[in-house]
């Protein structure tokens, strides 16, 4: 589906959380940081991990299997073990309601 697509509503993740969803079959990590709201690949570059299931700390995010960081503004890694950025997605607010655009129209 193009475009932006509901994902959750803005109350539902919490300044310094991040939250889980799924568009079109993309895994996303929905985070809140400082009420600034991003949203990334939910898959770790380095090997796979959940990044949904990660520390945010200000804008990194921090895969809990092995401590690989990215910058949830950008997807550039900003910790090693991992070297490939990640995918960043558009996001809008409508109301109280939280869209992403996986096809980055």
């Amino acid at each position: 589906m193009a475009g932006f697509n509901r994902v959750c509503r803005v109350t539902d993740i919490a300044p310094g959380h991040v939250g889980y969803a799924e568009v079109d079959g993309v895994r996303l990590a929905i985070c809140n940081a400082g009420g600034e709201f991003y949203a990334v690949d939910d898959v770790c570059s380095h090997d796979g991990g959940p990044l949904d299931q990660g520390e945010l700390d200000g804008y990194n995010i921090e895969c809990p299997r092995h401590g690989a960081k990215f910058d949830v503004r950008t997807g550039r890694v900003t910790a090693l073990p991992a070297i490939v950025p990640i995918s960043t997605y558009p996001v809008q607010i409508e109301s109280d309601d939280l869209l992403v655009d996986v096809d980055g129209s």
